[in-house]
C-alpha cells in the first residue's frame, strides 16, 4: 500500500471513529437498558462484533464470542464497561466498543388529555414535557393552557396511564404558555411510566349586549376585557362601567360588580347591561 493509499486509509477510519463517538455523545448516558430496547453495539477492533442486538425479555441479549449478556438494569455505560470486560476475558487485551440505542422500547409515558394524538409513546432517552407534547402533535384549541405530570410513587406502578390520586402520585402542574414562551424551569424531564395529561379549558358564559353571546373555554387569569373579547366585544348599546357576573358559591348564587381587569373564573356568567341612552 503507497503512503497516500495509508494517509487516505486512516482518514476514513478516524472520520469513522470520529463519527461514532459524535452519535456516542448523543446518547443519554444515564438511560437504563430494558426489554424490548435495540442496542446498537459498534466495535473499533472487530467489525463482525458490530450491529444491532435487540433486548429480551429477560433483559439479556446474545453478543459474539461471549454469549448471554445481561443489559437490563444498566445504564449504557455500565452496559459498555460490561461488555468490555466479558472480551477482555481471553479474547482481546484492551477492546474499543460502543453501545447506543436504536430503538427505545423498554421505556414509556402516556399522553391523554387536549392533544391530537393522545397514546402511549417510547420514552426516548432524555426526554423532557415540551419534546412528548410535540410528539402528541401539539395541544388543541380546547386545552386549557396546562399539563400535569402524573407520576405514580415508588410501588405504584403500573403500565396504564395514572391520573391525579391523592397520596399514591406526585402531580406536577406546568403552564404551557410560559414554556412556549421559553420558561425552560417548566421543561419538567420524564421518567418512565409518566402520564401527562392536558386537561379541557373550563368555560365561562358571556351573554347582554356582545357581538357573539355563549360560552367561551378561557385560560388561567383571563380577565373580564378578554373574555368579552371572546365574545366580539361589547356592542354599541352595552354600557362597560356596569358589567356584572353571576357566580356560584359555596352553593349558593351571587352577583358581583366587576371591572373590565378583574379575573374571571370558571363557570362565571358574564351580562353586560344596556346603556340608558
Amino acid at each position: 500500500m503507497g503512503t497516500r493509499s495509508l494517509v487516505l486509509t486512516l482518514c476514513c477510519v478516524a472520520l469513522t471513529v470520529s463519527a461514532v463517538r459524535g452519535f456516542q455523545a448523543l446518547q443519554p448516558n444515564n438511560y437504563v437498558v430494558g426489554p424490548q430496547d435495540i442496542l446498537t453495539v459498534t466495535s473499533f477492533d472487530q467489525d463482525d462484533l458490530s450491529g444491532k442486538y435487540p433486548v429480551d425479555a429477560d433483559g439479556t441479549f446474545t453478543f459474539p464470542l461471549v454469549g448471554r449478556v445481561k443489559a437490563g438494569g444498566l445504564t449504557l455505560r455500565e452496559l459498555e464497561a460490561e461488555i468490555k470486560r466479558l472480551l477482555k476475558d481471553g479474547f482481546f487485551k484492551d477492546p474499543q466498543l460502543s453501545v447506543g440505542v436504536e430503538q427505545y422500547r423498554s421505556q414509556k409515558i402516556h399522553i391523554v388529555g387536549e392533544v391530537r394524538n393522545p397514546g402511549t409513546y417510547p420514552l426516548a432517552g432524555d426526554m423532557s414535557l415540551i419534546e412528548a407534547v410535540a410528539r402528541a402533535g401539539s395541544t388543541l384549541p380546547s386545552a386549557s393552557g396546562e399539563a400535569l405530570v402524573v407520576r405514580a410513587k415508588p410501588g405504584q406502578q403500573t403500565s396504564a396511564p395514572v391520573l391525579p390520586n391523592g397520596d399514591e402520585t406526585d402531580v406536577t402542574t406546568v403552564d404551557l404558555k410560559q414554556l412556549q414562551s421559553g420558561a425552560f424551569s417548566q421543561n419538567v424531564s420524564l421518567r418512565d411510566g409518566d402520564t401527562i395529561f392536558v386537561p379541557r379549558a373550563e368555560s365561562v358564559y358571556v351573554f347582554g349586549q356582545v357581538k357573539n353571546p355563549g360560552a367561551y373555554s378561557i385560560q388561567r387569569s383571563t380577565t373580564v376585557l378578554q373574555a368579552l373579547s371572546l365574545a366580539g366585544g361589547v356592542n354599541d348599546r352595552g354600557a362597560t362601567g356596569r358589567i356584572k357576573i353571576v357566580r356560584i358559591e359555596k352553593g349558593k348564587t351571587i352577583e358581583v360588580r366587576v371591572k373590565l381587569t378583574d379575573i374571571v373564573r370558571p363557570g362565571d356568567t358574564i351580562m353586560v347591561p344596556e346603556r340608558f341612552f
